[in-house]
């Protein structure tokens, strides 16, 4: 029944044994709540439309209908190429879903948490720590890590972001604890940030914490403040010994190849020398031999020969010319300008002036010309 139908004792709240029928006060609510009960479970009284509510039974399955259709398509969710869509059921893990459309049961059964795991995040640490010898150095390192596993991610550990900065710090404590401070702050930085990268990644996977790490860089690592002047001398001696020894190298390089050239090229012209020395003695010996058995067979005409052939190239490097003076006669001219023209000292006379006799020209001196026809008489 409509309380708004025109007729007397339309009135909800004014009906009914203990209702107000003059509709000047308050309803009962007691009368009310029993009358909603008694419609709602078919109760009541009935209208000509066959309910009791005055409602339509196909109105009512439309309205039910259309309410379960929303409830159902709060289930459908949408995950990204860099995500991963995490279902949960009841909140316990029920399956892991790839990009794209996906339909989980809607509230209360099932939820889904989406996780990125492609983001590479990142995490900062700077501590003062204690190395193997004993010194104190300031570290600070950047971890960049990502999700490698969703499902771990959300239900191995309860804050994996924390538990990564915690296992970072014991990692990097125990890379430097084991390493020595001169190696921490020159040449062992890389094999510092490795070493942490792996003992990180061990702590994680161990954990469960569904995290990979990518990159751990050693951002900084230096002595304390009140020690830097110190140890900045000591790193700029370090690097002055390091630059002599390289240029005492580069020296070593050019100077040795230039010495084992030259000791090679010594002992070369030695091996030729010895072999050039070698083959004019074995030629002079076998001349000898030769001469010597020609000699047995003629020794004058032998030795003839011999002294033709020694005047001959001892008087052909001479300027003098000789005259045999008294087998000839000395005024006998010679064309000496072109005798000695042909000598190895002929830029040593003027032939300009070819007047007077080719022997006063050629033995100005007259004890030269005495001492030389001596010699030839000899």
């Amino acid at each position: 029944m409509a309380w708004n139908e025109p007729g007397p004792n339309r009135d909800p709240w004014n009906q009914g044994p203990g209702g107000n029928k003059r509709g000047d006060g308050p309803p009962d609510l007691d009368e009310m709540l029993r009358r909603l009960k008694a419609r709602l479970s078919g109760k009541g009284p009935r209208t000509p439309g066959g309910s009791s509510s005055g409602v339509p039974k196909a109105l009512v399955g439309l309205v039910v209908a259309l309410v379960a259709g929303l409830w159902l398509s709060t289930g459908f969710y949408v995950v990204d190429e860099q995500e991963r869509g995490v279902v949960m059921r009841f909140g316990a893990y029920a399956r892991t879903t790839d990009p794209g459309w996906g339909w989980h049961a809607p509230w209360p059964a099932e939820k889904v948490e989406i996780v990125n795991v492609t983001q590479v995040r990142q995490a900062n640490d700077r501590a003062t720590m204690l190395t193997k010898d004993e010194n104190i150095v300031d570290v600070e390192l950047t971890v960049q890590y990502r999700v490698s596993s969703a499902e771990q991610y959300l239900f191995s550990v309860a804050d994996p972001d924390m538990t990564l900065r915690q296992a970072t710090k014991s990692a990097v404590r125990e890379t430097v604890g084991r390493s020595e401070m001169d190696f921490i702050i020159t040449e062992g930085r890389q094999a510092v940030a490795d070493r942490t990268k792996q003992l990180l990644q061990d702590r994680l996977d161990m954990y469960k914490c569904g995290l990979i790490v990518t990159e751990v860089n050693l951002q900084q690592a230096q002595p304390p403040e009140a020690v830097q002047s110190a140890f900045a001398d000591a790193i700029k001696a370090r690097e002055d010994q390091q630059r002599v020894k390289n240029e005492a190298e580069a020296y070593a390089n050019d100077r040795l190849p230039r010495a084992r050239g030259a000791a090679a090229r010594q002992l070369e012209e030695a091996s030729a020398y010895r072999d050039q020395v070698v083959a004019r003695a074995e030629g002079d010996a076998s001349r000898f031999s030769q001469l010597v058995a020609e000699y047995r067979k003629a020794p004058k005409v032998t030795r003839d020969r011999l002294y033709l052939d020694t005047m001959t190239q001892v008087l052909s490097q001479s300027s003098k010319v000789l005259i045999d003076v008294k087998q000839g006669n000395p005024m006998f001219y010679l064309p000496l300008d072109q005798l000695l023209k042909n000598s190895p000292k002929a830029d040593e006379y003027d032939f300009s002036n070819s007047s007077g006799s080719g022997a006063n020209r050629a033995a100005p001196n007259p004890q030269d010309s005495g001492r030389t026809r001596d010699r030839g008489r000899q």
